[in-house]
């Protein structure tokens, strides 16, 4: 299940994903939260010996330590079940919210110990100061191929800003998960999903623990 997500983003959409890894106050414009970030992080990946020979448990710790805070799962995963979201329980809900996120967690974890030479070219901010949702666009630079787009959908909120969505090479994270996620509700339903999404992680953390990347 989800394989072809997991292929079509790879290592740089965990990468993507980990450069808004800081708290910052609601004034600070999203591009510069991203540029900043993504510039620490990267000194993290290339400084961190652990990292760099592959410790999931360290990885899995910088992400959860850096990146949750600055993502809205919510969202995320109201978007990535569509219509169907409106039929959810409440408790559904937050069990696909907390299975949706540690997936996206356990199944990016390994390609940070991948992270090499890239460079990054951060655009222009397109935005009127009073804008409150913004897209962010970064451009990773790899050596003999192609750039590889990143755009993030952000929004302010009373706590700064948030991304709800990454698009990795025109490729959008939510939006792939919701054809998937609505195949398998269709099938199985609400439950199935959650069944579905928790058998996932159960195999991803089996892996972890048997030290496969």
């Amino acid at each position: 299940m989800l394989r072809g997500i997991e292929l079509a983003l790879g290592g740089i959409a965990l990468l993507a994903v980990t450069t808004l890894a800081r708290a910052a106050g609601a004034d600070t414009p999203p591009d510069v939260l991203v540029k900043d970030v993504t510039l620490e992080v990267v000194h993290i990946i290339r400084s961190d010996k652990d990292i760099q020979s592959g410790d999931r448990r360290k990885i899995v710790g910088l992400i959860e330590a850096k990146v949750l805070p600055h993502f809205d799962f919510t969202s995320m995963t109201a978007t990535a079940v569509g219509l169907n979201w409106r039929k959810a329980t409440p408790e559904q809900k937050q069990r696909l919210t907390e299975e949706f996120k540690t997936l996206l967690v356990r199944t990016y974890a390994s390609a940070l110990s991948a992270y090499s030479d890239q460079r990054f070219d951060f655009r222009p901010l397109h935005a009127r100061p009073s804008d409150t949702d913004v897209l962010v666009q970064v451009r990773i630079v790899q050596s003999g191929t192609q750039p590889v787009s990143i755009d993030y959908g952000m929004e302010k909120t009373a706590s700064g800003w948030k991304a709800y969505d990454v698009t990795v090479g025109g490729v959008s994270l939510v939006a792939n998960y919701r054809t998937e996620f609505g195949s398998i509700i269709r099938s199985e339903g609400i439950d199935g999903l959650i069944r579905n999404l928790h058998a996932k992680n159960e195999s991803l953390a089996q892996s972890r623990q048997q030290g496969k990347k």
